[in-house]
């Protein structure tokens, strides 16, 4: 682990911030880490408001698509929602389509098989369109890159409306509106919208057509909050908001689907973090196993009865998906050995008979093991199809562009993208990919990072300080859980390993001699020995709250220690 301190504000800058807000330096430096530089800025931090959502008409072709789609309600034409088999995707769907249908019959859903149609905008399912007399289509979290489909589907006289949040390519789709915060063209003042956020912006300019207000809309937020965290875009301006209010949805007045899925877990608040690891997998799972439609019919179910039938398939989706994954990564391991390529720049591996729902994940946790750019390929019909995920801080996307001349086509982000190509150019890919990534990647960069906000003591680690650190919630990208350093801590001779194996770590520590507080490292186990040297050790941590036997007490939560 590289250990990076980032760098401390001006003192005058603190004075100046902590004066305002009548609070400590370490809370006004943290603030200010986090581009917060005055009373106001603190406000819309601490008090998010949903009067700060921008106006929708800002994004462009926003007026055309809500005139296109009054146009289409006023002939009563059939209108089909179309979104990705993703967590982004399916929420989008189910947000757009439940909306549309509080007003409108003419309206039906469609998510393409991950299999047999891939990703995004498909022929198959404008063929359906054509064949059920669907004249508007509306993509969600895809079609920005779909320019050959959208022009067949033109020949067939159906429109479409693109909601996306993926980069462009140079030409765009001939669609009737293309709503994307990322076009070059846009100047929407927040470009950092996920799929399903595209979507609420939608509803939203929808809904002031109709004398909505947006306390009309907050029941839809626990759909965008759940996008937002699902696909790890950044939680500042707009998400924030959106993401604050979207997680007191699900705690508070929950969605039928969503409830049928957080009974059967002993929680009693969720917090972004247990929305990306409780919630959001099990809806991939439906996509990854089965067929992203059964995500779209449990989130928008309105019979519990039902919706728990609905949440017990998707269960078994995602346990059958844990099996696979664990048994994939376990091959993909030794493919990387056997082939003699642990020394490289990248990881990049391929089995013909792995399952495609999967390969992401499988990815993600090869990373793990080997911190670098990585694909994991598998067929997928006469050609291969592969997840790519990467490190912090190298742009997995524009690696894939200077391969492009072996590739048949490709989307996605800096860190997470998906694309295909003929089986005869896989060989070529790799090498060009390792060669790409060899060039352009800085080396310190195949070391993973934790980035550390501040040194502190340990008598800084107050209740107060936890009841602000709080407030800073909701965690993610742009506003990760504030993360501290201590030096010289010596173990109390309670430093035990505990769990299976012992694979973790529980620490009793004291700093010069005076404040003793607990903390516990998961999957540190191995590192007990530097503990119980007696030597004095750097600890890297967040600060948590340990709840036992109805008693509340802070410890920290170690990310690793020196």
């Amino acid at each position: 682990m590289r250990w990076t301190i980032k760098p401390k504000p001006k003192q005058e800058d603190i004075d100046v911030l902590a004066n305002a807000l009548q609070v400590d330096d370490l809370v006004a430096q943290l603030l200010l880490q986090r581009g917060i530089t005055t009373f106001e800025d603190a406000k819309k931090f601490f008090r998010p408001q949903l009067s700060d959502l921008h106006d929708p008409f800002l994004m462009k072709d926003m007026d055309i698509a809500v005139n296109r789609i009054e146009e289409a309600i006023g002939k009563g034409e059939n209108i089909l929602v179309f979104g990705d088999y993703d967590v982004d995707g399916t929420t989008a769907v189910a947000l757009v389509s439940s909306y549309l249908l509080s007003y409108y019959p003419n309206v039906a859903t469609y998510i393409p098989d991950r299999y047999e149609e891939g990703y995004g905008v498909s022929y198959k399912g404008i063929d359906f369109a054509e064949d059920n007399g669907f004249t508007l289509i509306i993509a969600l979290d895809c079609g920005v890159k779909a320019i050959d489909k959208v022009a067949y589907a033109k020949e067939k006289d159906i429109d479409f409306i693109i909601c996306d949040h993926h980069r462009p390519g140079t030409i765009l789709p001939n669609a009737v509106a293309i709503l994307d915060p990322k076009r070059e063209d846009c100047s929407y003042p927040y470009d950092e919208l996920c799929g399903c956020g595209v979507g609420f912006k939608l509803i939203q300019a929808l809904g002031s057509h109709r004398g909505e207000t947006i306390d009309d809309l907050v029941y839809y937020l626990d759909l965008v909050a759940t996008a937002i965290g699902a696909d790890i875009v950044p939680i500042t301006g707009e998400n924030r908001i959106l993401a604050y209010y979207g997680l007191q949805v699900i705690n508070q007045q929950s969605r039928i689907g969503f409830k049928a899925i957080i009974d059967q877990l002993n929680k009693k608040e969720l917090t972004i973090t247990d929305v990306v690891f409780i919630i959001a997998p099990r809806i991939n799972a439906a996509g990854r196993m089965k067929h992203g439609q059964h995500a779209v019919n449990l989130l928008t179910e309105n019979n519990m009865a039902q919706a728990v039938r609905f949440a017990s398939e998707i269960e078994k989706f995602n346990t059958d998906r844990k099996g696979l994954d664990k048994a994939i990564t376990e091959e993909a391991l030794v493919q990387i050995k056997e082939n003699d390529e642990e020394e490289g720049f990248t990881s990049v591996v391929y089995k013909d008979s792995w399952h495609k729902g999967v390969i992401g994940i499988v990815a993600s946790r090869l990373i793990e093991t080997y911190y670098r750019p990585t694909l994991v390929f598998t067929k997928s019909g006469n050609k291969l199809a592969a997840s790519a995920r990467s490190v912090k801080g190298f742009d997995v996307y524009n690696a894939l562009e200077g391969c492009s001349d072996y590739i048949e086509q490709f989307g996605g982000h800096k860190y997470a993208a998906g694309l295909t190509l003929l089986e005869e150019q896989y060989h070529n890919f790799k090498h060009q990919f390792e060669k790409v990534v060899k060039e352009t990647i800085e080396p310190q960069l195949l070391t993973p990072e934790i980035t550390i906000d501040t040194i502190i003591t340990l008598q800084d680690l107050t209740p107060k300080l936890m009841r602000i650190l709080k407030q800073f919630a909701p965690f993610g990208p742009g506003n990760m859980s504030p993360v501290f350093m201590a030096e010289n801590i010596k173990d109390t001779g309670y430093a035990k390993g505990v769990g299976a194996n012992e694979a973790h770590l529980k620490i009793s520590v004291v700093q010069q001699d005076s404040y003793k507080i607990d903390g516990i490292g998961f999957n540190m186990g191995d590192k007990l020995p530097m503990v119980t040297s007696r030597k004095p050790f750097n600890a890297v941590f967040s600060l948590d709250e340990n709840e036992w036997q109805g008693t509340v007490s802070l410890q920290l939560k170690l990310k690793d220690i020196k």
